[in-house]
């Protein structure tokens, strides 16, 4: 595999790149200068009743300020996914009115979800796998509105986005201490994977065994792909474990923040192991949000510090099956293949973060990086609303059952992961829980 100058502004990585630094760029102009108005909608917290603990009522939120808002986001997300989407090949005719679907059905979670009782228990992207899980497994997702369900293409410009609000002060306190839950776990992760799936669970498939370990120990998605491509994985193996790892991806981003809050674990603590054990990046976030903005940045920082590993993981297994498991003695593979495999909006996310750090805030003060996260934080969490609504979407229960072949896949799933939380939290607590090491601060 060789990368091109072309992928500057034909391959999804690049671009989630480039339309999140449009959106950052856009941001700064519009807050510095004064300017213009850039805010997307937010959805305040509404209640049937008006005045029940001072929460408005829905019908109060719909007024002139609203549809603007509405509108300008529905323009600036539809015009800058559309660009990208073009680019990448995909024919627009198909995609916008799919688009215009998918974004209806996200103002509806971001109104289902701004409820007052309902927001007090789950976040909004609860509402958007359930709706989408909803419409999937009951009608059915119908064919055209397929081409707008892009998961990581949103998952991707929403994290480029946020990278503004990662000071690299936060990642310079940090790295030492991600480094250590991430890129020492994670390769104990995966051999033990390698190891309870091919000697004692005697699974034959092998590319599935690593690819599932990827999965598992590093990103969901992401290192499914990557690692199934070096490890020449059939479609069907990669499908096998990208929908097991959505699947307890759901139930982890939902559940383990509610156990980490019922153990009293420090935020700090419950968003590293968060983000060292939830296969999903943007479901890292969203988790990492339930315990609030400390925890959010950790899980974050744990994420992006593992994410890195993705292109070296994927260039040893390249080597290991050429050389060990498919025994052909040859692995032509070097730096380049690191770097085509290298998840390239990570890079984005830095130079977010780099930006805000050493250009924005020395010349134009921290209130000034304040407000320009305001709006930034609304545009990060409806790429991540449109990105959750088509996980939901794409997930079909009864394919999922049907690719299981009988439960020893599940099982190396299930104890992999088990294996992964257990490890992650004793990094978390010999590193995070002050014991040893100092607590580091995150502003």
């Amino acid at each position: 595999m060789k990368s091109n100058i072309s992928d500057l502004w034909k391959k999804e990585d690049w671009l989630a790149v480039w339309i999140g630094a449009v959106i950052i760029l856009i941001a700064c102009i519009g807050v510095l200068t004064g300017g213009f108005d850039f805010s997307a909608l937010k959805f305040s917290t509404w209640h049937l009743w008006e005045n029940v603990e001072e929460k408005k009522s829905l019908l109060a939120q719909f007024n002139g300020a609203f549809l603007v808002k509405l509108l300008r986001t529905f323009a600036v997300v539809t015009i800058l996914f559309s660009a990208g989407i073009k680019l990448m090949g995909g024919k627009l005719r198909k995609f916008l009115p799919a688009f215009a679907a998918l974004f209806v059905i996200a103002v509806i979670v971001r109104l289902v979800s701004a409820e007052f009782t309902l927001n007090r228990y789950l976040e909004w992207a609860f509402w958007a796998l359930l709706i989408g899980l909803l419409i999937a497994n009951t009608v059915g997702t119908p064919e055209w509105l397929k081409p707008a369900i892009q998961t990581e293409f949103y998952i991707k410009t929403g994290l480029v986005i946020m990278g503004f609000s990662v000071l690299f002060s936060n990642i310079a306190k940090f790295g030492l201490y991600g480094l250590g839950i991430a890129w020492i776990v994670t390769p104990i992760v995966i051999l033990f994977i390698w190891w309870f799936g091919t000697r004692v669970l005697k699974i034959d498939n092998k590319p599935l065994v690593i690819t599932l370990a990827a999965a598992t120990s590093v990103c969901g998605t992401s290192a499914a792909i990557a690692t199934g491509a070096a490890a020449n994985a059939k479609k069907n193996d990669l499908s096998i474990a990208v929908s097991i790892s959505i699947i307890f991806t759901i139930l982890m981003m939902v559940f383990e923040p509610m156990i980490i809050k019922a153990c009293g674990m420090s935020p700090i603590m419950g968003g590293s192991l968060i983000g060292g054990t939830v296969d999903s990046t943007g479901a890292v976030v969203v988790a990492g949000t339930a315990l609030g903005e400390e925890a959010q940045k950790a899980a974050v920082l744990v994420k992006s510090i593992q994410n890195i590993l993705i292109g070296f993981i994927a260039f040893a297994v390249a080597v290991f099956f050429a050389t060990k498991v498919e025994k052909t003695g040859t692995a032509s593979v070097g730096a380049g293949e690191i770097w085509y495999r290298f998840p390239k909006f990570i890079l984005g996310f830095f130079a977010a973060s780099l930006v805000a750090s050493f250009i924005i805030q020395p010349l134009a003060g921290a209130d000034a990086v304040k407000s320009i996260n305001g709006v930034l934080d609304q545009y990060k969490n409806w790429a991540f609303v449109l990105a959750f609504t088509s996980i939901g979407l794409s997930t079909n229960f009864k394919d999922i059952i049907k690719q299981m072949q009988g439960g020893k896949v599940l099982w190396l799933y299930v104890i992999g992961q088990a294996f992964n939380i257990a490890l992650t939290l004793f990094a978390v607590w010999f590193l995070l829980s002050g014991t040893i090491f100092p607590i580091p601060v995150l502003d």
